[in-house]
């Protein structure tokens, strides 16, 4: 639970911001000097998507509870609200590949907007989304269009050379740092996951006899880096604790450690999606019986908060 829910609120919004304005930069970068692959059009095309899906539904269930739309009250009340969408949107267009085609974009971005209405688990009194809206819209784009692929990692760093290589990533990682560290609060989330991916690389290593050099390598690419810091940290859809944070972000690993053993592509999007439906399940279970262990692992940490 949340002690102070208006300094968490406060510092959800500061972290959004930052973050908005941190996939805004690496988008424009990425499409005019790093060397994205992705045309233009899919970032804005995204981006309508995301915008018209979060205000949409948000003035049906406005008008459903018979309350004010958040997004009404002024301009900058207006923009804060958009910022989720804004987030999800440059994610989605950032990380799927789909050649010249625009309609998986848009799609994926809908899948995303739309599961946050759709997918809500009982915490409390109130409900609460819980799957991670740019995965999982990623990851459904991946499920039903197979031609669809996951942006070649080398675009981050594509027309970078010598130094330039290691400084990106390097400034993904401070920001990332201070972001989770000031705002969100995730890094026992991001110990779990790192320190995860490494036992599960040894022990395939160990059983199945995979180099241990391939079984790490992804830790070495900017792609790896971006889901550390800004997927799998989703303040949203994540524990508070940060024990369970610990424990969930390592459970991330292992489902990504089993699809791997499975010869099943894509396993950073796909583990992170089966980790968050197991805590949704998790979260109808304790409402269904309220002794079913553990609670707080799975209690977001805005449950107690409304949403921004």
């Amino acid at each position: 639970m949340i002690s102070n829910p208006t300094w968490y609120k406060t510092n959800r919004l500061a972290g959004l911001r930052r973050f908005a304005i941190a996939i805004t930069i690496l988008n424009l970068l990425g499409h005019t000097v790093l060397g994205f692959e992705q045309s233009w059009a899919q970032p804005l095309v995204a981006l309508a998507t995301a915008y018209s899906m979060e205000i949409l539904l948000e003035a049906i269930d406005s008008k459903v509870n018979h309350r004010t739309p958040l997004f009404a009250g002024g301009i900058r009340n207006f923009v804060d609200f958009l910022l989720s969408a804004h987030i999800t949107a440059l994610a989605v267009a950032m990380l799927l590949y789909a050649n010249e085609r625009l309609f998986p974009i848009a799609f994926a971005s809908a899948v995303a907007i739309g599961s946050k209405a759709i997918f809500k688990a009982p915490v409390g009194k109130a409900t609460r989304h819980f799957l991670n809206p740019s995965n999982f819209g990623i990851t459904v784009t991946l499920l039903l269009f197979p031609w669809i692929g996951i942006a070649p990692p080398y675009q981050f760093t594509e027309n970078l050379s010598g130094i330039g290589d290691c400084i990106l990533p390097g400034i993904i990682v401070i920001s990332g740092s201070f972001l989770n560290a000031i705002f969100t609060k995730k890094l026992p989330l991001i110990a779990g996951w790192l320190g995860g991916f490494i036992l599960q690389a040894l022990l395939r290593s160990l059983i199945f006899g995979t180099p241990i050099v391939a079984a790490l390598v992804p830790m070495t690419g900017v792609a790896f880096v971006l889901f550390t810091f800004y997927m799998v940290t989703d303040p949203g859809t994540t524990p508070n604790q940060p024990i369970n944070q610990f424990i969930f972000g390592a459970s991330v690993a292992a489902a990504y450690g089993l699809l791997m053993v499975n010869h099943i592509v894509f396993g950073f999007f796909f583990g992170l999606t089966i980790i968050c439906i197991l805590r949704g399940l998790i979260l109808y279970m304790r409402s269904l019986v309220p002794s079913f262990p553990p609670a707080k692992v799975f209690v977001p940490a805005t449950a107690m908060v409304r949403k921004v």
